[in-house]
């Protein structure tokens, strides 16, 4: 009898070890499944993080040219500032003449008035401060009694 409660006991013990068996060979499959997951995510990690990368280059880039342009547009608006002023300079020493005939030619108009301006105002000058003078505009047509104004750039001038 001891045999045969020995001989139970041992295929109790080994329908056991049969079942935790089935169960490991059930846990095996699952664990070659959760392999072939993380693997999967390992892949699909390094792609995104190789993206990411790109992209911080990419906005690198992006944010260095905003730096320049920002640079660009600062020494634009300098210019122009630059601009503005310059051309008021060169503006501030022309006077305006009106009333002269259209005879005299663009090219007499410097010599006509070195000789004329002294006449008419009384005033002596050099003429080398006239450094200047042509007419303003197209010439007039035929029979038209409005002469174009002169523009004399002196040197030197100061208003009264």
């Amino acid at each position: 009898m001891a045999d045969t409660s020995q001989g139970a006991t041992m295929d109790r013990i080994l329908q056991e070890i049969s079942a935790v068996g089935r169960r490991l060979e059930g846990t095996d499959s699952m664990m070659a499944s959760l392999t072939e997951d993380t693997k999967s995510m390992r892949l699909d990690i390094a792609g995104f993080q190789s993206r990411v990368t790109a992209l911080e280059r990419r906005v690198t880039t992006v944010e260095s040219q905003a730096m320049h342009a920002s640079d660009g547009e600062q020494e634009l608006l300098y210019l122009r500032s630059k601009v503005i002023d310059l051309e008021g300079r060169s503006h501030r020493d022309n006077v305006r003449f009106l009333g002269f005939p259209e005879e005299i030619g663009s090219a007499d108009v410097q010599s006509f008035l070195k000789n004329t301006l002294p006449q008419l105002t009384g005033l002596t000058f050099d003429p080398a401060e006239l450094q200047r003078a042509h007419r303003l505009g197209p010439k007039h047509r035929e029979g038209v009694n409005h002469p174009q104004p002169i523009i004399v750039c002196f040197l030197r001038h100061t208003l009264a």
